[in-house]
């Protein structure tokens, strides 16, 4: 069964302040789920969180949808599933995502595709009086240049990094409509932070891919191959990596026990960020790699660090206990090598 404490959190800033008139529908009785962008990395994470470890409780549904079920794109297609599902709750995890290199080439589909996809999921939860929408934000929505730690008070407080701006921008605007629906509608529309996710199910593209499910790939192939592994830039940069599982029971959390309109970062502690140089290593340790490791230092970095405090989520959840990233790695890197002809490579 799934062990996380039923501790309410209530707004604490004036940036949610309270609403006009408040029109929002409470739902009662068991929820019925809609799951967006449920076949991906995250979706699969919460499927089992709710299907294998008893996050499912009775008389609840869970409906994890794929593109094949709608276009979000299409406000149609996104109204004719909401009508046939008709949920209680959202997970809002549908987005056009992609590795840095795809993003710093196309800002500009990035940022419309994502404005119309998340307009569509919050416009149309609205109109059929869906009682909670939780989405999912990202860590490089925060500005660029600021200060560190960062914490969920500093998403707007200057321009995101130059390579994603677009992805970046689309986000924050969930942060924005959620405020707004709040307010105007007395909708309690809230949404999450993670860091860089992983795990089963990613997408491990080389080109697109997330950093380190597409430095598994390329380190399996590199093995197989007898060649070396060259990963790009200096391997300098830092991040938080939360294990797609965590980051799952602690979207069950939050959907069932989160009050806030305010966002919160979900992530590992700061003392758990790694340099890609390390994350890489622990990746040919898990593979057994014993080649040569390269850096193709003519290529970007990205954003050097975007360490976040999880000082939020451990005022409510202090004991809750992460995967530590060796072992995440190598169960994830088992996953990959075990269902290599299925997986998105």
């Amino acid at each position: 069964m799934l062990a996380l404490p039923g501790k309410k959190c209530y707004m604490d800033t004036d940036l949610y302040s309270t609403p006009k008139k408040m029109e929002s529908d409470i739902n009662t009785g068991p929820m019925r789920v809609l799951v967006t962008g449920g076949s991906g990395l995250v979706g699969k994470a919460i499927e089992h969180v709710v299907l294998q470890e008893g996050g499912k409780l009775e008389g609840e549904e869970w409906i994890f949808l794929s593109t094949k079920d709608a276009d979000l794109l299409d406000v149609g297609q996104t109204r004719a599933v909401f009508e046939k599902y008709r949920p209680t709750h959202v997970i809002h995890l549908a987005a056009k995502v992609g590795g840095l290199f795809l993003h710093m080439k196309e800002n500009m589909h990035f940022l419309r595709d994502n404005l119309r996809i998340n307009d569509n999921v919050l416009q149309t939860a609205h109109e059929m009086g869906v009682t909670k929408v939780l989405s999912c934000l990202s860590s490089c929505i925060f500005p660029d240049k600021t200060t560190y730690p960062i914490d969920e008070t500093m998403i707007h407080n200057g321009q995101p990094h130059d390579s994603n701006f677009g992805y970046s921008y689309a986000k924050r605007m969930i942060d924005v409509q959620n405020r707004a629906y709040f307010q105007q509608f007395g909708r309690r529309y809230t949404a999450i932070i993670p860091t860089n996710v992983f795990g089963p199910y990613d997408n491990f593209n080389i080109e697109n891919g997330h950093v380190l499910s597409a430095l598994m790939n390329k380190t399996y192939k590199a093995k197989t191959e007898g060649t070396p592994v060259t990963v790009c830039g200096t391997g300098a940069p830092r991040r938080q990596f939360i294990y797609s599982l965590d980051l799952g029971r602690l979207i069950v959390w939050v959907l069932r026990e989160y009050e806030e309109i305010a966002p919160i970062i979900l992530s590992v502690n700061e003392e758990d960020e790694v340099s890609i140089k390390e994350a890489v290593e622990m990746i040919a340790d898990a593979l057994d790699f014993k080649g040569k490791i390269q850096f193709d230092t003519t290529l970007p970095d990205g954003q050097m660090k975007k360490t976040a405090s999880n000082a939020k989520l451990r005022r409510y959840l202090p004991n809750f206990t992460f995967t530590p990233l060796q072992e995440a790695i190598k169960k994830t890197c088992d996953w990959f090598v075990a269902n290599y002809d299925t997986a998105r490579t």
